[in-house]
């Protein structure tokens, strides 16, 4: 049995509204704090897009620098903003996922976040021996990113060159997160459910861990306000801590 008392009471989440316009932006919100003097200084180190360089190949440049930047841990804060995580030098994979949205957003890329809730056994390899506080139900904001009048999912940024380097699925132990995964693997949460990581070379089918699609938000910002962060504020304050240290695979 995975944990729902630690979850956010009164939150009432439904399946998103198929077709909704959601247009997203390039507006600073409160965990998107791009124009924060040190998330500027992020912009500045990474660089801004080359002459003639696509968009998709500077947004993995940013991924990069961000991988290599901000170590991985398992922090329950999902709406820190990007600057404090950028200070502290450690972020989850969902920190680390909006900070890449918060640089897209400097450099005038629009954003926007599919919210997912995916089953609590999903993370039971990391946590072997809490698994009784592992939350029943884990709330996902996953970035996209409008790239030539198309939007992109984050897991597409690395399509070809995952394709091009078949090293096996996500296998979600170690040091590895999600956020890791995205340059090696292609994350699916569409898929028919058969092709379970980490089995699948190049291509990551998580679907069967999908328990519900909450549809589209103009920012990981509203989602939050909408449905709640993964787990209460009382859970939050007492985990993170511990958490929020801990380095992930540890």
């Amino acid at each position: 049995m995975v944990s729902s008392l630690l979850m956010p009471r009164g939150q009432v989440r439904a399946v998103g509204v198929a077709g909704r316009a959601v247009p997203g932006g390039t507006v600073p919100t409160p965990v998107l704090d791009w124009e924060h003097p040190r998330v500027l200084a992020a912009v500045r180190s990474i660089g801004g897009p080359a002459d003639g360089e696509p968009t998709v190949a500077t947004l993995r440049r940013a991924h990069r620098w961000i991988s290599a930047e901000v170590r991985p841990v398992y922090s329950v804060e999902e709406a820190r903003p990007v600057s404090e995580v950028l200070r502290l030098g450690r972020g989850s994979c969902s920190q680390r996922m909006a900070a890449l949205e918060a640089v897209a957003r400097a450099w005038g890329v629009p954003t926007r976040v599919r919210g997912l809730v995916v089953d609590g056994t999903f993370w039971y390899p990391r946590f072997p021996r809490l698994r009784r506080l592992v939350p029943r139900q884990v709330l996902l904001a996953w970035p996209e990113f409008r790239v030539d009048g198309e939007w992109l999912p984050v897991s597409q940024l690395f399509a070809e060159t995952a394709a091009a380097r078949p090293t096996g699925g996500f296998t979600n132990s170690g040091t590895e997160t999600l956020f890791e995964a995205l340059s090696r693997t292609g994350i699916d949460w569409d898929g028919d459910g058969s092709s379970a990581c980490p089995a699948s070379a190049g291509r990551c089918d998580l679907s069967a861990h999908l328990r519900l699609d909450l549809g589209r938000f103009d920012s990981r910002d509203e989602l939050f306000t909408r449905h709640g962060q993964t787990l209460c504020g009382t859970a939050r304050f007492l985990a993170e801590p511990v958490l929020g240290r801990r380095a992930a695979g540890v």
